[in-house]
């Protein structure tokens, strides 16, 4: 099968579809709860304290353990080759593209998160505090820090999300409905009541400029920048309890401009990009539903079990 692409043409591979789309995430999601499982009964095992560093290391860990053997399996059996959904090469001007957005998204919407707390918090929901998320960032301890949470998941969720499913579904999903998907996924796969919304515009972002850039590379420098900046920020002490930036208010404003321009930039440029839209084909939106359907129900219950403070 082959695609016309500028320049000429160039191999697609027929089991890109919905199907394995969907697939993918259903299985990722299982392989995701199965590791969870197992960290669980090593952890109880052994005694682990809930609020040590270990303990919130291994719960970092168990989603890269299991999308990377998720995506091994999925390859082998579906038949995929590595090339056709982790492609690389793109235009220099997408990696501008790429931080231009991801610093408005970091400092033109962080009020978002705080107001889907505020509006969860009228259903008795109660959010973690800021601090359990992190592990002991002082010193040179900031380095393992860095790496499990700032490098893998933008490595190992870009070629989860960005990667197999976003290629596997683009053919027959088309490339808007494309964006939209990828982007709930990403959001339901992180199971966090107050960044759902916030997670949600990411990962619509993150994949709008991988179907565009043609390149999975763009998006893993936002994840990688964004996760990044959090990180250094609360090994600066720059987080309050509530895991507000403390910036004085001028700073903030100041912020929240570049930010909203430099994000409303980005997207412009994306937006005018030239490069073709694929469209929907019959059934394709429905076949990746179905499949998917096992993963999104399952972190359909959780979701709904955190909000509500069950677990």
């Amino acid at each position: 099968m082959k695609e016309l692409e500028e320049g000429g043409m160039r191999d697609v591979s027929p089991n890109l579809n919905s199907i394995n789309g969907g697939l993918t995430f259903s299985a990722a999601v299982i392989f995701y709860f199965a590791v969870q499982f197992i960290v669980g009964i090593i952890i109880s095992a052994a005694h682990v304290d809930e609020n040590s560093d270990a303990n919130i290391y291994l719960s970092y860990l168990c989603a890269p353990v299991a999308i990377v053997s998720c995506i091994a399996v999925i390859l082998k059996v579906r038949k995929i080759h590595p090339k056709y959904v982790f492609p690389v090469k793109c235009s220099p001007k997408y990696y501008l593209i790429a931080v231009m957005i991801i610093f408005g998204l970091l400092f033109s919407l962080s009020w978002v998160g705080n107001a889907v707390v505020e509006f969860f918090k009228l259903f008795g929901y109660k959010p973690r505090e800021a601090s359990s998320y992190f592990p002991n960032t002082s010193g040179g301890r900031i380095i393992p820090v860095f790496i499990v949470i700032a490098v893998l998941p933008a490595l190992i969720e870009e070629a989860l999300f960005r990667g197999v499913i976003l290629n596997c579904c683009e053919n027959s999903v088309g490339t808007v409905r494309t964006v939209f998907i990828v982007g709930f996924c990403f959001s339901l796969f992180h199971a966090s009541p107050e960044q759902t919304v916030y997670q949600f515009i990411v990962g619509c972002a993150f994949a709008f400029i991988a179907v565009r850039s043609g390149s999975i590379l763009p998006s893993v420098l936002m994840h990688f920048i964004n996760n990044a900046l959090i990180v250094i920020f609360k090994a600066c002490g720059l987080y309050d309890a509530n895991g507000n930036l403390m910036v004085s208010q001028t700073v903030s404003i100041v912020l929240i401009v570049l930010g909203a321009l430099s994000l409303i930039g980005g997207l412009i440029w994306l937006v005018l990009d030239k490069k073709p839209v694929k469209k929907c084909v019959k059934g394709g939106v429905k076949y990746f539903f179905i499949y998917a359907s096992i993963g999104i129900a399952a972190l359909g219950l959780t979701w709904l079990l955190l909000l509500f403070g069950v677990g």
